[in-house]
């Protein structure tokens, strides 16, 4: 019923090859058979073969426009995607070349656990070892200039003075021996 509404078989061959489903070519194929089959018959000979080449004529077009649209979409997505691909490197190249800098709040950085060279302790504990070093180093110059005095002989004159006050700092206060060191530090330079 459908068929004789839309104009039979023989109207899937006035469609654009686009605008096919496969009920059209189911269509197309019968309406060569039956051509094919009347040929077999033999005595409409010229009409037959001539509506015949006529249909498969037009099966070649609608299949020739059917494989250049494929073809052309083909390339069109080739080119797409060579296209694409072209882009991904520049968007690598220049990820390599400079790495967007993310919006990082005062106490946050970024680190490549990649490289080598990359960070390994906290600010915190660097903050502390160099507090330390400085400290050691305080105390080393200090040191330092304790034995220069040794060997030049100036703490061996005075010696006797220094052991005289230490004992009178410890007497008369009650300070912490450190600060009494501190103290024979200072008079004796």
């Amino acid at each position: 019923d459908e068929e004789e509404e839309d104009g039979g078989p023989e109207s899937a061959l006035e469609k654009s090859p686009f605008q096919l489903t496969a009920a059209d070519v189911y269509d197309i194929s019968s309406v060569v058979g039956r051509d094919l089959l009347q040929l077999r018959a033999g005595p409409q000979l010229p009409a037959a073969r001539a509506r015949l080449q006529f249909r498969i004529v037009r099966v070649l077009e609608m299949l020739e426009a059917l494989v250049n649209e494929s073809s052309v979409a083909e390339e069109q997505l080739r080119r797409e995607r060579d296209s694409l691909r072209r882009e991904l490197e520049q968007l690598r190249a220049e990820a390599r070349g400079s790495a967007p800098q993310p919006s990082l709040g005062p106490d946050q950085m970024v680190i490549d656990l990649t490289d080598p060279n990359r960070p390994r302790f906290t600010l915190q504990e660097l903050r502390d070892v160099l507090q330390e070093r400085n400290q050691l180093k305080a105390q080393l110059l200090v040191v330092q200039e304790e034995l220069q005095c040794y060997k030049s002989g100036i703490i061996s004159q005075k010696r006797d003075q220094t052991e005289e006050l230490e004992r009178e700092t410890r007497g008369s206060s009650a300070g912490t021996s450190k600060d009494s060191e501190e103290k024979t530090i200072i008079k004796r330079l």
